[in-house]
């Protein structure tokens, strides 16, 4: 099976496996201290010191990030506002990893992209290190076939319906984005300036064991903070307009025109804070990008279609606690998204497989992907209802912590929109898509 059939899959890692002779808790124990001494070097912050070095588990056995493979974490987590300026983790983090809406790390850190985020995790939660460890006497779901339910005439209806490969095309003014975006950037940019702080301070004439476990042996008496001249990275040389062409997707001369367009007191915030200055830009353009090619979209149907496969791949030894057992769904088990047992998730598909008016559902795989101009996009449900009890019988469902659209990243959203976008082209009145919090939500939507 290839990246063609498994998309993301290919790139799911396994997790540690341990076999203890010992109390299985007491190993986990010693082991998760052994791994908290490891990341003692910088516990509180999400610098490139803190990921360089580490070790995390992959497909091919433990990887040690390399000093690279940290800058461009950094680079990711920056540009994901991830971290602040102090590369403290920020409450967009903990709000889509809540929402399991974490944007997806670049091509290059596939391969370690759960291990990244258990090194995040790990900052504010020393749980997150109870994840890279299995217990190897735990029951393991060796098979999630398809059953009966999928066979039901009323999941092929609407499998048939869905289950075609489609290819898109955009047409939209190059003048029209460039002239959006740098609108944007003046009305939007904010770039810190980088600051430094000197502190003066004292041991303490008198300790005892337990002084620096308090963090109090000294006494700070005195703080300087001071703005870093422009003159003190004048140095450094940056390919401002390659590098946001490269995370733009756009050409260097579009990406001019952009830069030549700001406002001259915009532009200068590059002298204030280059890095960010680049990262700030970019995800602004992408903004735009984003909202436009919604607009501008169009979808053609391929000769291709998903194979039924994409349901049962990779769904072999998934620990069986994670699993929810259900009774309409195509698989006895479903492995939702989602790091609680009240994830969202969690809460729709109880509800769904409990609900009369449900005949079949499915939880759609990484596997059915729909492109998009801002990456591939999978909707999170398929679900047939009983004739007669809806208006719509065939419903696509993504499930989002929240309906405001202002909430919705502007790329999210614009996945959602082609989704929308492509699923209307293709639909009857039978047909719907949308996203929705909960299925009470969906039946106002359907009913």
């Amino acid at each position: 099976m290839d990246k063609d059939s498994l998309g993301e899959l290919v790139h799911d890692m396994n997790i540690l496996t341990v076999i203890a002779s010992d109390s299985y808790s007491q190993f986990v124990t010693d082991l998760q201290k052994d791994i908290k001494d490891n990341l003692y070097d910088r516990p509180t912050k999400a610098t490139r010191e803190y990921f360089f070095g580490k070790t995390v588990d992959t497909e091919e056995g433990p990887r040690t990030i390399t000093d690279k493979e940290a800058s461009d974490i950094l680079f990711y987590l920056i540009k994901s506002d991830y971290i602040d300026n102090e590369f403290e983790v920020t409450d967009k983090y903990h709000k889509d990893l809540e929402n399991n809406e974490l944007l997806p790390v670049p091509e290059d850190l596939k391969e370690i992209q759960e291990g990244i985020h258990y090194l995040v995790q790990a900052i504010f939660d020393e749980s997150a290190l109870d994840k890279m460890i299995k217990n190897d006497h735990e029951t393991k779901l060796t098979e999630n076939e398809l059953n009966d339910n999928f066979y039901k005439k009323e999941f092929q209806n609407l499998w048939n319906l869905i289950n075609n490969k489609y290819s898109y095309k955009v047409k939209f003014d190059s003048e029209e984005l460039v002239d959006k975006a740098i609108k944007y950037i003046d009305d939007n940019l904010k770039v810190s300036k980088l600051q430094y702080t000197i502190s003066q301070g004292i041991q303490h004439e008198k300790l005892d064991e337990h002084s620096f476990d308090r963090l109090d042996s000294f006494e700070v008496l005195e703080t300087k903070t001071q703005v870093l001249d422009h003159a003190s990275i004048s140095q450094v040389e940056y390919d401002l307009v390659g590098k946001i062409s490269e995370e733009t997707v756009l050409t260097r001369g579009t990406i001019v025109k952009i830069l030549k367009g700001i406002e001259e007191r915009t532009f200068q915030m590059f002298k204030d804070n280059p890095e960010e200055f680049i990262t700030k830009v970019t995800k602004l353009i992408n903004s735009q990008k984003a909202t436009m090619v919604v607009d501008h979209i169009s979808y053609n149907r391929t000769e291709n279609k998903y194979d039924s496969s994409i349901f049962t791949a990779g769904s072999k030894n998934k620990n069986i606690k994670n699993a929810l057992k259900t009774n309409k769904h195509i698989q006895d088990y479903v492995f939702v998204d989602g790091i609680s047992e009240d994830s969202i998730e969690s809460r729709f598909a109880k509800s769904i497989d409990k609900a009369d008016e449900v005949v079949v559902y499915a939880k759609l795989p990484k596997g059915f992907a729909i492109p998009t101009p801002v990456g591939n996009y999978t909707p999170d449900w398929a679900i047939a209802f009983k004739e007669g009890a809806v208006k719509h019988i065939y419903f696509i469902a993504e499930t989002k912590g929240s309906l405001d659209s202002m909430e919705l990243r502007n790329i999210e959203k614009a996945k959602i929109d082609c989704a929308k976008s492509l699923f209307n082209n293709i639909s009857t009145t039978n047909l719907r898509y949308d996203h929705v919090t909960d299925y009470h939500s969906l039946l106002n939507i359907v009913k």
